[in-house]
């Protein structure tokens, strides 16, 4: 039924945004774990990766030690990228009973070479080689490299996934119909009141990156519709932020906020620890700054973990409108001073406008996202119930796994060039964060339908769905998410019923 309705629906809706070709997707190999039986018991045995103590935090850096027990140096880097990605945040992740005996394996700086001769080796970690070892003594996050016995042949792919907005497919970054929509994106910001409704139509198939940070300003409800207004509201917001610094920062070593500080600060450093743009002591502070004070001044939540991630694409955007290529890799420290606290405190409102719409994902027992868990679990439950049903029978909660879709924003799914993507159709969305993210992750879930079928036992359900291959997708493939939630929103607009308000 629910192949006849999407066939039915294309050959209905032929302009519906964003058809292209799907890709097969390539398999995962079958690891062990096991489940929580229920939301507490589920919270409670995820503090480990959340609430460390000062011991485990000195942990963090490691010394790389020869790889003679691994097949290959890549092979391990590229495992290695997708631990530490998913390390931090990651409810459910309960791996170590039942993977194979694991080693502590180090980067064989030969074997890379001769594979990826882009990267190196710096103070213990896989980095680009044009500019990472200028930025200084960053260290990766430290964690045992579990492996099975064997593992599938993967393509080589670089430990850093690039932030451009080049496709995947490698296609030309500026044709002739993206210049076009250029020139008209520059039309309607130009215009005395730019019509914000046209500027989200525009917006919904992607956002040319030299007009992302202003559109993004706007469309998010820090800048005002007025040209001439909009100076003077950039110049008054961001002075009130670095008030709020003057006023409140210093109490971070109170007893009432040193909790909160701490662990901002334990976090941080998990934040995208792969791209050395974000294990810079100037980035850090940054980060540290914005998320704290959104803390104070938000008590009913403070800060929950998984808000920190809600930076990055704020900061990388705002960012590009001074660094043309190779962002990840950019001292930020090169910046002048006024630069770099007007991408600070634009960040800070950004993020805090997008929380205003989901604070109820981050309050007490967070019951924003259990109810997006349910929600999604109907939904899934209408669309395919070979894949209800297949989790059902293999005791899959969706919770095990869609937490931190919810939590996170699916950020740790996706390269961060595909959020970047992906959240300039959630500006143009009315409740893009709050309600359409829901479509999203349901055409995400249904990506992998071949995969998940093939899997016929529980850990081996939940390890694919905590670890799904996207490091090579780019606009193409967001793209064809975008659509296929667009199609799931339009034919199941009254889907799940606990969902609405």
């Amino acid at each position: 039924m629910a192949t006849d309705n999407r066939i039915n629906f294309w050959r209905r809706n032929p302009k519906v945004p964003g058809r292209y070709l799907r890709e097969t997707k390539p398999k995962l190999n079958n690891v062990k774990t096991k489940k929580a039986s229920s939301f507490h018991e589920f919270a409670t045995s995820t503090n480990d990766a959340w609430d460390i103590d000062d011991e485990e935090d000195e942990d963090f850096c490691w010394t790389p030690t020869p790889a003679s027990s691994t097949p290959s140096g890549l092979d391990s880097a590229s495992s290695l990228h997708k631990q530490n990605q998913h390390q931090a945040d990651d409810p459910g992740r309960v791996l170590s009973q039942t993977l194979a005996p694991s080693t502590e394996v180090g980067l064989d700086l030969q074997d890379v070479q001769e594979e990826d001769v882009d990267h190196e080796l710096v103070n213990g970690r896989l980095v680009k080689s044009c500019s990472d070892a200028d930025l200084g003594s960053s260290s990766a996050v430290r964690s045992p490299l579990q492996k099975q016995q064997s593992l599938p042949v993967r393509p080589i792919i670089p430990l850093v996934a690039r932030i451009s907005d080049q496709n995947a497919s490698g296609a030309p970054p500026m044709t002739v119909r993206e210049k076009n929509r250029l020139d008209k994106f520059k039309q309607l910001l130009a215009s005395p009141n730019t019509d914000l409704e046209e500027l989200r139509k525009h917006s919904w198939s992607g956002i040319p990156r030299e007009v992302r940070p202003i559109t993004w300003r706007l469309l998010s409800g820090y800048l005002p519709a007025n040209k001439e207004r909009r100076e003077l509201v950039l110049r008054r917001k961001r002075e009130e932020y670095f008030g709020f610094i003057e006023q409140y920062y210093h109490s971070r070593t109170d007893e009432h906020f040193k909790d909160t500080y701490r662990q901002i600060h334990i976090d941080i450093p998990r934040t995208n620890p792969l791209i050395p743009l974000f294990q810079q002591p100037a980035v850090q502070e940054v980060f540290e700054r914005i998320l704290f004070i959104w803390a104070i001044r938000h008590p009913a939540s403070g800060y929950v973990q998984g808000i920190n991630d809600l930076v990055t694409p704020f900061f990388v955007v705002f960012l590009s409108e001074f660094v043309k290529e190779h962002v990840e890799n950019f001292d930020v420290a090169m910046l002048p001073l006024d630069t770099q606290r007007n991408i600070e405190a634009d960040s800070f409102w950004c993020m805090s406008k997008l929380l205003d719409g989901i604070q109820d994902n981050y309050t007490f027992a967070q019951p924003g996202i259990q109810n997006k868990v349910k929600a999604l679990e109907e939904l899934v439950s209408r669309i395919d119930v070979d894949i209800h049903n297949h989790f059902k029978k293999y005791e899959v909660e969706y919770l095990q796994f869609a937490f931190r879709w919810m939590n996170n924003l699916l950020m740790r799914e996706l390269p961060l060039r595909c959020t970047i993507r992906l959240w300039d159709t959630y500006q143009a969305e009315a409740e893009g964060f709050s309600h359409f993210h829901l479509y999203v992750c349901a055409a995400f879930l249904i990506e992998w339908r071949k995969e998940i079928l093939s899997m016929v036992d529980f850990q081996g359900l939940l390890m694919l769905l905590q670890n799904l291959p996207t490091i090579h997708w780019g606009n193409e493939e967001v793209g064809l998410l975008l659509a296929e939630a667009y199609r799931l929103k339009y034919m199941f607009a009254d889907a799940p019923s606990h969902y609405k308000r």
